[in-house]
């Protein structure tokens, strides 16, 4: 009985922290949206510079995590060549600097809800590169699916009241290049072996994003900040932001660590409704039946995917055992079978 009672105390627990990860997780990532909304917005903070947003996020990240694995020691940096650096790392920053530029680009242009809806086709997007790749295979099945996703995604943008077409090409583009930037990530590091926490993301990674984005920050934004002789950085605005935006990328680890990536996506599910009940209830943005209708079927389709991938992991678990008790058992036949001989040689 206290065997068993332990077992479930423990298995509790276990949901228990689940719960806080997915909760701690969901209270960042709406935070970020939200704050940089709110940044970013003419009609709030007003303060449309993304690509000086970004950048203020990539040096804010940069610095923690240079202290925490160089001073502090805290962390201990990955293995990594002048040669793995350059053809694994910089590809994946550049991706992530043009995510992130396009993504911040469209909150000047879009509500939060309909760019909450918008990022529904990132399964599409992923599962469409990484066929191309060829690091999944074509499935019928699956392409409806995605088909049944950009399908609810079309009604939704078809009903938005506030459609904008630059900031809805801005967020495909996002969407796009995270995607990619997914797909990297298994081929040119994943494959070779190469797994980075949070901090050693942002060690290499960050860097490589600021660069990046300081050559279109020069020619785009920097001669308007120059003439915008009224600006003054407000430290506790951009600190707390970047602040927040650097928990977020710990947020993720401990979600997928602590986890799995399926709970996270299940978990990004409900964050976009909840996002989308705030950006109607707080902000006033308007939100239409059609809106809610093309985003009720996207749902269904990325819940399915959800479903459709919990079901291959339990399926290739489920092999996995298999496989092991498989061999398991040959191990034992050969153990009897050499005891048998033995047996036989002593007679």
């Amino acid at each position: 009985m206290g065997k068993g009672g332990s077992l479930s105390e423990s298995v509790v627990k276990k949901i228990l922290l689940s719960y806080a990860y997915v909760g701690v997780w969901i209270f960042l990532s709406f935070t970020v949206i939200v704050y940089n909304k709110y940044i970013l917005d003419k009609k709030m903070y007003n303060w449309p510079f993304p690509i000086s947003l970004t950048m203020i996020h990539m040096s804010f990240c940069s610095s923690i995590a240079f202290l925490l694995v160089r001073v502090f020691k805290l962390v201990e940096p990955v293995s990594m060549s002048r040669d793995l650096y350059l053809s694994s790392v910089v590809p994946i920053g550049a991706l992530y600097a043009l995510s992130l530029w396009l993504s911040n680009s469209a909150y000047i242009y879009l509500s939060v809800s309909f760019i909450q809806m918008l990022k529904a086709l990132m399964p599409v997007a992923v599962y469409s590169i990484s066929v191309l790749f060829k690091k999944e295979g074509f499935k019928t099945d699956t392409m409806a699916n995605m088909l049944s996703i950009s399908f609810g995604v079309a009604i939704a943008a078809y009903g938005e009241a506030r459609f904008d077409t630059w900031g809805v090409i801005l967020q495909l583009g996002a969407v796009a290049f995270e995607a990619t930037r997914l797909v990297m990530i298994q081929i040119l590091l994943t494959a070779k072996g190469i797994s980075l926490n949070p901090i050693t993301s942002l060690y290499y990674v960050a860097p490589c994003c600021f660069v990046f984005l300081l050559v279109p920050w020069i020619f785009v934004e920097y001669p308007v900040l120059r003439e915008t002789s009224s600006f003054h950085f407000d430290f506790v605005v951009f600190g707390t932001n970047s602040l927040c935006a650097f928990a977020l990328n710990l947020a993720v680890f401990l979600l997928v660590g602590k986890t799995s990536a399926l709970t996270m996506n299940v978990a990004g599910v409900v964050k976009d409704w909840l996002l989308i009940a705030f950006s109607w209830s707080v902000i006033k943005d308007t939100v239409t039946p059609i809106n809610l209708f093309g985003y009720g079927l996207a749902f269904l389709g990325v819940a399915y995917y959800n479903h459709s991938k919990l079901q291959a992991l339990k399926a290739k678990e489920a092999q996995k055992k298999a496989s092991q008790a498989d061999e398991e058992a040959g191990r034992l036949l050969e153990e009897r079978e050499g005891d048998g001989k033995r047996n036989e040689s002593q007679d």
